[in-house]
């Protein structure tokens, strides 16, 4: 392909990201990639017709592997009030729960099954925290 080629497909491409679809800027780094191999040829680096497309498509996957996170995160960040992390958050006790118990709790605005971890008995209205979330169970003990 000539050079002009793969940046206008580089731009049709970034530009699709941008305005059109919102896909995690896959198409924009792909566009990236596009562009460079214009680049290269625009520099006059002569490549046979097969060797531009994997030039294309090393760069491509190398940029969207290894950039691609970075700059989508300091970009877009983290969602507004998101958290990644539950530990040290109060929870709703629902019924009376031995230590070493099991039992489910009330938390943002559902139920989770949880374990009793302490030493001490919670009692049905009590708030407890967690401690340590194992995948959907919570790990849970009487309020510090």
């Amino acid at each position: 392909m000539v050079w002009w080629g793969w940046i206008v497909l580089g731009l049709v491409l970034m530009a699709a990201e941008l305005a059109l679809v919102d896909v995690a800027f896959y198409l924009l780094f792909i566009g990236l990639a596009a562009i460079a191999t214009g680049l290269v040829s625009l520099a006059g680096i002569p490549l046979p017709g097969a060797a531009e497309w994997i030039l294309f498509g090393v760069l491509a996957a190398v940029m969207t592997v290894f950039f691609r996170k970075t700059v989508y995160e300091k970009l877009r960040g983290e969602p507004i009030g998101f958290e990644d992390t539950v530990d040290g958050r109060q929870v709703s006790i629902l019924e009376d729960v031995e230590a070493g118990g099991e039992t489910r709790v009330e938390f943002r605005g559902s139920r989770w099954d949880a374990t009793n971890v302490g030493a001490a008995t919670l009692k049905a209205g009590d708030k407890a925290i967690i401690l340590k979330a194992r995948g959907s169970r919570l790990e849970i003990d009487a309020r510090a």
